[in-house]
């Protein structure tokens, strides 16, 4: 299943990231500054309160919003230069993203919402259910490949997500509380599960979490406090 990276310098890298909001008048600096670098394959837990700006600076990382000052790396090229198209292609290419929230879709069953991005990606058909399958099969869901988000358990459906998340092969994968939404035994079994496959994989990943016992299980911790990464 592993990918072989070939990439020596960093899959991500900040320089100076800012963002700032208006609220009430009120200038709010969320980021004052971000410097950061994921080399290939670190596992990276991104420690922080609610509020801290975890989710701000994912979507900074994920090229999911505009609106950042600073210089951000993707795989060597300068996103924050790039169009439109550019950055889509960007988080095609190289991104991978998992949610606290699975965000399956609901008229497709585990095999399906699988395939989709890959489809979306142009691979094959039957190259992307072989893929899918892999995936889920090593996250223990090989009996519930046609089962709909429905009729799986919370558990389940984020480990269907994860496996969405991975299928494209991203060299760095982006997770916001990706067990948040879970109760603690079942939220260990499946960041175990997750963390496995992404080592597998050979992927880097960026995993937000406000919990100090699950970012332990992670290659490096850095903390976001007061817009600034310690």
């Amino acid at each position: 299943m592993n990918k072989p990276f070939q990439r020596t310098g960093p899959v991500v890298e900040l320089r100076g990231l800012t963002r700032s909001f208006e609220q009430g008048g009120v200038r709010i600096d969320v980021l004052r500054g971000v410097e950061m670098a994921i080399r290939p394959g670190e596992i990276v837990a991104l420690l922080g309160p609610s509020g801290s700006g975890k989710s701000t600076l994912l979507q900074a990382v994920g090229l999911l919003e505009g609106g950042f000052g600073g210089e951000i790396m993707i795989a060597g090229q300068a996103a924050e230069k790039s169009d439109s198209a550019a950055r889509t292609e960007l988080r095609r290419n190289h991104l991978g993203f998992v949610y606290q929230f699975h965000h399956l879709l609901p008229d497709f069953n585990a095999l399906e919402n699988v395939v989709l991005p890959q489809l979306v990606a142009g691979v094959d058909k039957p190259v992307a259910q072989a893929r899918a399958e892999e995936l889920l099969t090593a996250l223990g869901l090989a009996e519930r490949l046609d089962h709909r988000p429905s009729q799986l358990s919370g558990g389940e459906q984020q480990r269907v997500a994860v496996a969405r998340g991975l299928a494209n092969r991203p060299e760095l994968v982006l997770a916001d509380e990706p067990t948040g939404n879970l109760d603690e035994h079942t939220s260990d079994r499946v960041l175990d599960q997750f963390l496995s496959l992404v080592r597998g994989e050979g992927s880097a990943a960026l995993i937000a979490t406000h919990n100090e016992r699950l970012a332990a299980k992670m290659d490096r911790v850095v903390r976001l406090h007061e817009g600034l990464l310690e």
